[in-house]
């Protein structure tokens, strides 16, 4: 059976290839980069995260975001299997919250049994070759032989085979009701909508992370020294507290020096479940994010809000997408465009930026409304961001606030008048003035908001403001970078006999 499963996983047959896929949520990936001297990037290993999205039986919706690390194996396995152990049959809407809580947790349980069983025969392989290589084996002259690099070199390729693991992240709809079930770092954030069009982010639960208190708790009272763990930060190069896989962690941890005083498995793949979340009148997403993604933005932009950035990025692509999928990847190469473009500007937070992880981000909405293919926010524009820092005058807290410019096409109404211009489709013309749209983060409570705003934001920066240098010229308030980035991107062309848009 070991052999068969080994088999199975290292084929490119699902077990679930007969589910149907959820059409109500889209996936966004970006895989790992890291940045040179000269701000290029480089992709330093495959993809490793994986994804789920499926509809099952009887109202029955499964989601999850996988964070694999030392390769790709457990991430897939784990969202096949999971998968298998949840949609089969085993729920159905009779089941209670209990029941639920109860069936997820054995799915994880089953999961990461059923893993190590497909590694069973290279683990047993690998202890046997590395019993020639210890030193006190009576077969001395096995050491020098020809064969002892062959022995290493098949170690190397076990080694590779049996190692890494994965956080997971997977939410359950069932009865219209959610589930949330988290193993490792990566995050889900619920969002509701408001009528007035508030934002209300609600993240479920905490990362498993080395700096959790009650997972340091959990690990004290196996006889880990927590002070050491919290402060290392890491444990075996990772820092959650639970995974899936990783037989390092699970088989061999009293050879590990934070953990060998453990009198149990201190590494576990038990899920914390939380849920369930009635969605009967719920309008909003639902977010799935792996540990790369969230990173990568609070490596640019800080922490603090990141929930809230991130939400009101993903309302803002939900307003001008016509697809979940387009909106999902537009919010992860968003991202990626922001932690490149901080590394590139050596400012204060550049040290953080020098790469990113792979990046995942699943979005299924709840009668939450898709663009319905209408230009927005004017007819035959196209959209480019324009970054301008805010800082509340009576908070110390600051935010970026995203004034998008719409610059109006070939043929387009402005101000009731027809601009048709002889200049090539989407050159601004004197006559043809941007349309602006502002959309804000709110730094005081959990939630985002988008508005027109009325001017406010924009007043005199008072004993702040900028001076001018010695060639009389004050620094630009405004960042356009992103702006002729993209101008420069659509209009190529155009840039080659005009000489292009920006500062010259």
């Amino acid at each position: 059976m070991a052999a068969q499963r080994r088999n199975l996983m290292q084929s490119h047959q699902s077990w679930t290839d007969d589910l149907p896929l959820c059409q109500m949520c889209g996936v966004g990936t970006a895989p790992n980069c890291v940045y040179g001297p000269d701000g290029k990037g480089t992709q330093s290993h495959t993809n490793e995260d994986g994804h789920l999205g499926f509809r099952g039986e009887d109202g029955c919706f499964l989601y999850g975001v996988f964070n694999g690390y030392d390769g790709s194996r457990v991430a897939s396995f784990a969202s096949q299997c999971l998968t298998a152990e949840l949609l089969l049959g085993q729920l159905n809407s009779s089941h209670t919250d209990n029941d639920v809580r109860r069936i997820l947790t054995q799915a994880f349980d089953v999961v990461e049994k059923s893993y190590f069983k497909t590694i069973d025969d290279a683990l047993a392989e690998k202890a046997h070759l590395s019993n020639y290589l210890l030193p006190h084996n009576e077969n001395v002259s096995f050491h020098h032989s020809s064969q002892s690099q062959k022995v290493q070199e098949r170690l190397k390729e076990l080694e590779q085979e049996v190692s890494g693991g994965a956080m997971a992240v997977v939410a359950l709809i069932l009865n219209n009701k959610l589930y949330i079930a988290n193993v490792g770092t990566n995050r889900a954030l619920l969002c509701k909508s408001s009528s007035d069009g508030q934002n209300q982010v609600l993240q479920i639960g905490r990362p498993h992370s080395t700096d959790n208190e009650d997972e340091l708790q959990r690990l004290a009272a196996l006889g880990v020294d927590s002070a050491r763990v919290k402060q290392a930060g890491q444990i075996a190069g990772q820092s959650s507290t639970r995974r899936l896989g990783d037989y390092r962690v699970k088989f061999n941890y009293n050879d590990i020096d934070l953990l060998s005083a453990a009198k149990t498995r201190p590494i576990i793949a038990e899920p914390e479940i939380h849920g369930s979340q009635p969605l009967d009148s719920v309008t909003g997403f639902l977010l799935l994010m792996s540990e790369g993604l969230i990173n990568a933005l609070e490596s640019a932009h800080g922490a603090e809000q990141a929930n809230q950035e991130i939400v009101a990025m993903v309302a803002a692509e939900l307003a001008q997408q016509t697809s979940l999928e387009a909106a999902a990847q537009s919010v992860v190469e968003r991202i990626k465009r922001l932690h490149h473009d901080v590394y590139v500007s050596g400012r204060q937070r550049a040290t953080y930026c020098s790469r990113h992880e792979d990046m995942t981000l699943l979005i299924r909405t709840l009668n939450y409304p898709l663009a319905d293919g209408a230009l927005t926010p004017t007819q035959g524009g196209r959209i480019y961001p324009v970054s301008i820092p805010y800082s509340n005058s009576q908070s110390t807290s600051k935010t970026s606030v995203t004034l998008s410019l719409v610059m109006p096409s070939q043929g387009t109404l402005t101000n009731g008048t027809n601009t048709a211009s002889t200049l090539e489709e989407g050159t601004p013309t004197p006559g043809q003035s941007p349309t602006a749209t502002l959309q804000s983060t709110n730094t005081q409570t959990q939630s985002s908001s988008s508005s027109s705003g009325d001017g406010s934001l924009f007043r005199q920066r008072g004993s702040q403001a900028a001076q001018p240098d010695e060639t009389g010229r004050v620094p630009p308030y405004v960042d356009f970078s992103q702006f002729y980035h993209l101008w420069g991107s659509d209009h190529s062309d155009n840039q080659s006999t005009q000489g292009g848009l920006g500062p010259q």
